[in-house]
């Protein structure tokens, strides 16, 4: 398909964000984890565990999702910081496809960690994320983006305890591999994009809307290649920042809210 006119183009998908970004959406999508929640630090830890395991079939990824939220009480916050060493044992067994029992319990292990130092998660995106030493290691590209230099730091910060599992590094990505990190940019949109459609939260007052990357993966990426919006062939960290720069032409304050569509458009409609 050849590129379509801009103007037309931003008139089409406004229309499909205008579909999808509504209430209706939530039920059948993962962000209905973190809606079932209304404490601030129970949100941010049910979107996390929702976002890390959304990947094949959703109505598995909500059930796995509301499963581990019924093994923590319903009370994320209250079971990361307060749990006892029978508590935790009540989550042995626990799995969803490679996610298992030695990767939730370093998950809640970090957790306990973080929110006994911090009242938000949203810290863990932010802290020393533009230090020095950290800018030295990336080599990806001549000019990262914020959540670049975010997502970087989180996946350090999130594996910096004494004890880490080598299994569990494959649950968190990082774009220094050149991973899409599809699931920590859909959880970002969640926590930060700001509206009044009830679907993301905008709970997240650090990170600016127009810094987020878009969610890519090969529905997203078939149709923004469809729309001539994505050139690179390969799916990776790249293709997110291509796709992304080409949204903020849309939209350059609030360039991810077409997620809505582009998925809308990939999953739903099979376009």
């Amino acid at each position: 398909m050849k590129k379509v006119d801009t103007n037309n183009l931003k008139t089409f998908f406004d229309e499909k964000v205008n579909k999808y970004n509504r209430p209706s959406f939530i039920q059948d999508d993962p962000v209905c984890i973190p809606h079932l929640f209304s404490k601030k630090q129970d949100i941010e830890i049910a979107g996390l565990f929702a976002a890390v395991f959304a990947w094949g079939n959703r109505t598995t990824i909500i059930n796995k999702s509301r499963e581990l939220m019924q093994l923590m009480d319903n009370a994320p916050y209250d079971f990361c910081k307060n749990h006892s060493s029978v508590d935790l044992k009540n989550l042995e067994g626990f799995k969803h496809r490679t996610f298992n029992t030695t990767d939730l319990l370093y998950f809640i292990a970090f957790l306990k960690h973080h929110y006994t130092n911090y009242p938000s998660l949203e810290i863990a995106f932010l802290q020393n994320a533009h230090s020095l030493n950290e800018k030295k290691q990336l080599g990806l590209r001549k000019k990262e983006s914020f959540i670049e230099f975010s997502l970087i730091h989180f996946h350090n910060y999130f594996f910096s305890l004494e004890y880490v599992p080598a299994r569990t590094k494959k649950h968190i990505a990082t774009p220094f591999k050149g991973s899409t990190c599809k699931r920590l940019n859909m959880y970002l949109r969640w926590m930060v994009r700001k509206d009044k459609q009830g679907v993301d939260f905008g709970i997240w007052n650090q990170i600016n809307p127009s810094d987020l990357i878009c969610p890519i993966d090969l529905h997203v990426a078939r149709v923004a290649k469809r729309f001539g919006l994505l050139e690179r062939k390969q799916v990776d960290w790249l293709a997110a920042i291509e796709l992304t720069d080409y949204l903020r032409t849309l939209d350059p304050k609030d360039p991810v809210k077409y997620d809505f569509a582009l998925f809308g458009l990939g999953v739903i409609e099979k376009y």
